[in-house]
């Protein structure tokens, strides 16, 4: 049984499909695998029910001969940022410890309806927030890689650290995750494995614990392009629900994958040669452009000249819609509620955030609370939306000369957690190729290159222009087929 872990989305869902195997049997060895990764500290909360009660009816319906679904027979790991019907969706917080909505997400239902099931809630930084997973209530989740010759823990990267640890782990053959300023593809490049943001809109929101709503989009972690375009196909779609919703039809992105980039050019941009960023990476960016001209694109040097702007720009816009977002925990309607003795409202509120709240969300909200203070408004808030705009304009202009964007995903390979602790700006740089995107809204994947010299995987990062999925996950696809990553990380837990 231990042979169907190791399998992706699409296998599983094909040999669902012509009788290879059975959907309970694949459940039933992941919850097994789920049940024995406890060291990894990925899920805050397990719900094998789910994933056999999903397999079961993929089964009959197998046995009935009807359509078993996109995702039909394959159980997923939900990061628990997502409200999930019946199930605790804490957002990693103590403020949240204890609510269990009465509801289901859009995008979650969506993969039920596909015929996915649930494997659990995943771990994640607390609201989001964060870029190495140290920042849960429910404590740190650890990386499945080591350093070749080290014992130390490692970040699986955050937000969505508890998806790629269980994905890259093979205790889920994919996850949902967030990306708000790269959330999803920082953590996919910390483990060797996939993860596409797609374009804003794409995914509904609704249903989502919101970090800044401006910025926040759901996408697949999984271990091969191929997988992240169906479980992508599974999540996206118009909702009447989410006002930012995009009103457009979902493409056949699993049909239409194509690593033939004949007639592509892919832009290299200059301002991502940035200080700091380790050579192994820039040596991995190298070969990456070797791939895609392999693959029959044309590289061109593009450039981005508000780059440096853009992670700046993000801790200010980013923090100030969490402010107002986080602004609904106060203890009156759901969550914590801390009531010391003969205390008043006002007391009450402060008391249940003070508790509730850890210190990188008391940060950000600190922060985003001020740049919107009278005063401050118009100095800071108001400049970075512009900076904002100045950086979708330089991608604009470079699409004009361009199909796709090949930069690093992270300036640096995974760290070991506990090492930036001390230095937040030092950990807010970790997303600084990832931001830009995020920003504009743009489509944005991590695809696995190679491993570093310390043993640890390295990702690349493909941009692509608004609603252009497609073309982000065929070049994803060139680079997977030439990088030929199969490296994963030995069993310690």
């Amino acid at each position: 049984m231990s042979e169907l872990t190791n399998l992706g989305v699409k296998a599983i869902r094909d040999g669902v499909a012509d009788g290879s195997f059975t959907a309970r049997e694949v459940a039933e060895a992941f919850n097994t695998a789920v049940a024995e990764a406890a060291d990894l500290n990925a899920f805050i909360v397990t719900t094998p029910d789910h994933a056999l009660a999903a397999a079961d009816a993929a089964d009959a319906k197998r046995a009935r001969g009807e359509d078993l679904g996109i995702m039909g027979g394959v159980p997923i790991g939900m990061k628990d940022l997502f409200a999930t019907k019946g199930v605790q969706t804490t957002a990693a917080s103590h403020i949240l410890e204890g609510f269990t909505p009465e509801y289901e997400s859009t995008v979650s239902q969506k993969l039920w309806d596909a015929g996915a099931g649930m494997l659990g809630k995943l771990n994640l930084d607390q609201f989001a927030m964060g870029s190495s997973n140290e920042t849960s209530y429910f404590g740190n989740v650890n990386s499945p890689w080591r350093k070749e010759g080290s014992n130390a823990a490692m970040s699986p990267g955050g937000s969505s650290g508890g998806s790629s640890s269980a994905v890259a782990a093979r205790i889920a053959p994919a996850a949902t995750g967030t990306d708000t300023g790269g959330s999803i593809r920082q953590p996919a490049a910390f483990t060797g494995i996939c993860g596409i943001k797609p374009t804003y809109g794409r995914c509904s929101r609704w249903g989502v614990v919101a970090f800044a709503s401006s910025l926040d989009q759901a996408g697949p972690m999984a271990r091969s392009v191929e997988d992240c375009a169906i479980m992508l196909e599974a999540m996206a779609g118009f909702d009447p629900k989410d006002a930012t919703s995009l009103q457009m039809d979902v493409p056949a992105w699993e049909a239409g994958l194509d690593a033939d980039l004949k007639g592509k050019k892919i832009g290299i941009p200059k301002e991502y040669r940035m200080d700091g960023t380790d050579e192994e990476i820039l040596k991995s960016w190298e070969q990456g452009k070797e791939w895609l001209r392999d693959a029959g694109a044309t590289i061109v040097d593009v450039s981005l000249p508000h780059t440096k702007y853009a992670l700046p720009a993000y801790y200010i816009v980013a923090p100030a819609e969490a402010s107002s977002n986080l602004a609904r925990y106060d203890g009156v309607r759901y969550g914590l509620r801390d009531l010391p003795d003969g205390a008043g409202l006002q007391d009450m509120y402060a008391a249940t955030r003070a508790a509730g709240f850890g210190d990188e969300v008391k940060r950000r909200i600190l922060i985003g609370t001020y740049v919107l203070s009278a005063g401050f408004y118009d100095a800071y808030y108001t400049q970075a939306q512009k900076i904002r705009t100045l950086v979708s304009q330089d991608f604009e202009k470079a699409f004009a000369q361009c199909d796709a964007i090949l930069a690093p995903t992270t300036p640096t390979a995974s760290f070991p957690l506990g090492s930036l602790n001390e230095d937040p700006l030092t950990m807010y740089l970790n997303d600084v190729f990832a931001v830009p995107a995020s920003l504009a809204g743009l489509p944005a994947m991590s695809v696995p290159a190679t491993v570093n010299s310390d043993g640890l995987p390295l990702g690349l990062q493909v941009v692509g222009k608004p609603f252009d999925e497609q073309g982000v996950l065929n070049a994803g696809l060139a680079i997977q087929q030439r990088a030929g990553f199969d490296a994963q990380p030995e069993k310690w837990w």
